[in-house]
């Protein structure tokens, strides 16, 4: 481990040498690409010149005390090489963390699909509290948020929506969000006060780019229509609506939130591209199924992964065990609690499966 930290030390200090050079600033890719790869490299430079820094203390304690003969001296000596003993611990599960293997998407944008499942118009009606959950924590993170594609019922429900997160390593926070959340309350069209038990599915899918999926034009129709529902201005009265259909897998993907035919178009090719590349992601996952025992809970999107009772404010995430009872702020976006939980659960496994490896 600590030959490899040291090449990585090495290479930080290369590129910071290469970020000072007149020629690199004016190749504005090349800096980019440095830019990014010293960002990633600084958490764990620093953790280690950290962890450096404490053996140095270490070591120069057990020096000291070794010639020290006042007792209140060694005292102190002896707080400090705790201490710095400590620290060196918690410095070297940090930094076994951060060299674990990244997920290559985890830099990625993300799209969130949110379906309806059992449970009726109450399930769409979950559906729409969830997309809004979505948007108040993406509003928190200072991300963007971009509808796809919605599919909306009269009572303020949605059948499904999908949308982009575009925000810095989305990815690698809204990835746990994957599987079917489920709810139990009273619905409001329940006059006998009886709890219900209604379901949805959340798929998060990264980003697909042009270079990670290549759509050949033979293999899709397009059509074009009117948009339906609600519209504005233009919206209703114009083929702005697009729909592809993809032969080869017979995914069908629909944009009608934008009133111009050309953005709707790029819309739904980025979310079939999305879909295409998920497809493949899964296969992955699924052919890697026994190399992944160490990710929180299956992996598998009908995996039940949330409770939300709406009778007792609790919350309950299956995988890890936590129960919160604080379901207001959990619907109005306060979730950084139960993905820094998912987070740490899912460090824990794989540094213990490491370990079985070794």
């Amino acid at each position: 481990m600590f030959d490899k930290l040291e090449d990585l030390l090495l290479r930080f200090e290369d590129i910071m040498n290469e970020l000072n050079d007149p020629y690199v600033v004016n190749d504005q890719t090349r800096f980019r690409k440095l830019m990014k790869e010293q960002n990633d490299l600084q958490p764990l430079v620093e953790a280690y010149q950290q962890y450096k820094k404490a053996q140095e203390t270490v070591e120069e304690s057990l020096l000291m005390l070794e010639e020290e003969n006042d007792e209140e001296m060694r005292e102190m000596l002896k707080e400090e090489l705790s201490a710095a003993r400590t620290q060196i611990e918690e410095l070297s599960r940090t930094l076994k963390i951060l060299l674990l293997p990244k997920d290559p998407n985890d830099d990625k944008n993300v799209i969130v699909e949110i379906r309806a499942g059992a449970g009726g118009d109450e399930a769409a009606l979950f559906a729409a509290e969830i997309y809004r959950m979505y948007v108040h924590y993406a509003e928190s993170r200072r991300w963007k948020i971009e509808v796809m594609e919605v599919d909306e019922i009269g009572i303020g429900g949605m059948k499904s929506i999908s949308f982009m997160i575009n925000g810095q390593g989305a990815y690698s926070v809204m990835k746990y969000e994957s599987g079917v959340h489920r709810v139990q309350r009273v619905p409001e069209t329940e006059s006998g006060g009886r709890i219900h038990t209604s379901t949805i599915t959340v798929a998060v899918m990264p980003e697909a780019e042009e270079v990670d999926v290549q759509i050949d034009e033979k293999d899709i129709r397009i059509d074009v229509m009117r948009a339906s529902g609600n519209g504005g201005q233009c919206v209703n009265t114009t083929d702005s609506a697009v729909r592809l259909t993809h032969y080869p897998t017979g995914i069908v993907v629909y944009s009608q939130t934008e009133k111009s035919q050309l953005q709707n178009k790029a819309k739904a090719f980025a979310l079939l591209r999305t879909k295409l590349y998920d497809m493949e992601c899964q296969k992955a996952h699924d052919a890697e199924a026994e190399a992944r025992k160490s990710q929180i809970g299956t992996g598998d999107r009908a995996e039940k992964i949330r409770t939300y009772n709406f009778p007792q404010g609790r919350v309950t995430d299956h995988r890890i065990g936590l129960t919160l009872y604080k379901l207001d702020k959990i619907m109005d976006g306060d979730i950084q609690e139960i993905l820094d939980a998912c987070i740490a659960a899912d460090q824990a496994a794989k540094l213990s499966n490491l370990k079985e490896e070794a």
